[in-house]
């Protein structure tokens, strides 16, 4: 079942990556008129061409008011053609987006879009599925790496989106204004409402389809070639036979084996607490404190206050009983504390005793 998900996972993402690279192409071939859209108050937006064609002169200004059953017929006939296809950017205003500062150590630049969303519920008053978010590219300064994180309730950019389908787009990209004039607005949402070369349907499901297809129908021809061209073989079908009976007549033997070498591997397999505890006193420094520690498996989190965090992953991967020590949750510190808090996660080698 894990083999045919990650062979359906695999086909899936390549065949996205195949109809992005084919869409791209398109709209340079088709030059997409780009229409900005500027959301500042709750039910009313305002509409711009970005950039119009030579042969097409450019379009005044329309407002539209969302809360309308049927705004998209407020707009002219000449707004509802430069809208059937076109690339939509929608600018939310600073007042309708949360701005949060993040911090985090320097080593946990390649884990930030993974901490960021296991936290979203954390740094935001909403959860995973029902915000949308993104945040600025990341400036480094002494070991350390800050970022700004923009999010806005999912519930606020719906009746965008509806108006958007309505209206026949094909590309939509909302961003955030951050309030401050030297920073970029934040993408904290992008997607492709239809495809000018499926018809209006999603192009890399139509990939997969068809590829699927031809998988299909060549499996079918090689099943039927190996009905039709099989033959049983005597000799394969003897040596078969053998083998069985003495598998039968070994299986007491080998059962009796298998059962001791078992429990053998449980016992080499299996990390002790104690022995876990008695490792990282040994490796962890003197002004670290450790507050709490978990063991699941073969995996280790612990928490706690150090001077120097990113030090303590050096120190636990040197250690031959553990390895791919990394932060699982943001390091802190706060006010009156004289570290840092952190939070680090490390797999437990199967084997903890000594080492000839």
């Amino acid at each position: 079942m894990k083999f045919t998900e990650t062979i359906e996972r695999g086909l899936t993402m390549w065949t996205a990556s195949v109809a992005t690279a084919l869409e791209a192409v398109a709209d340079r071939q088709f030059r997409r008129p780009r229409v900005l859209i500027r959301h500042h108050q709750p039910d009313r937006v305002v509409l711009t061409v970005a950039a119009a064609s030579q042969a097409k002169p450019m379009l005044a200004q329309a407002k539209v008011r969302l809360s309308d059953e049927a705004a998209h017929l407020a707009l002219s006939p000449e707004w509802l053609r430069t809208l059937r296809g076109a690339a939509v950017e929608i600018h939310l205003a600073a007042e309708n987006v949360l701005v949060r500062p993040l911090d985090f150590p320097k080593q946990a630049e390649p884990f930030l879009e993974g901490m960021i969303r296991t936290q979203i519920g954390r740094l935001t008053p909403w959860n995973l599925d029902q915000v949308l978010y993104g945040y600025s590219v990341p400036r480094a300064a002494n070991d350390r790496i800050a970022l700004t994180l923009a999010a806005t309730p999912r519930a606020l950019a719906q009746p965008l989106l509806a108006f958007a389908d309505h209206v026949g787009a094909a590309k939509l990209v909302i961003t955030a204004d951050v309030g401050s004039a030297d920073s970029l607005p934040i993408q904290i949402f992008k997607t492709s409402l239809r495809s000018s070369l499926a018809g209006g349907r999603d192009l890399g499901r139509v990939l997969k389809l068809g590829w699927l297809s031809v998988a299909a129908t060549t499996a079918v021809l090689l099943v039927s070639t190996t009905l039709v061209g099989g033959y049983l073989d005597g000799e394969l079908e003897d040596t078969q036979a053998q083998v069985t009976r003495l598998r039968a007549a070994l299986r007491p033997a080998m059962g009796a084996i298998a059962a001791d070498g078992l429990l053998a591997k449980r016992k080499q397999t299996t990390p002790a607490s104690v022995i876990v505890l008695d490792t990282l006193s040994k490796i962890l420094p003197d002004e670290t404190y450790v507050v709490e520690m978990h063991i699941e498996n073969d995996r280790l989190q612990i928490s706690g206050l150090t001077k120097d965090a990113p030090a303590l992953i050096r120190l636990i991967e040197q250690s031959p009983q553990f390895s791919r020590a990394t932060f699982y949750a943001p390091t802190t510190r706060t006010a009156g504390e004289a570290g840092e808090r952190f939070h680090i996660e490390a797999r437990i080698n199967a084997y903890f005793g000594d080492r000839a």
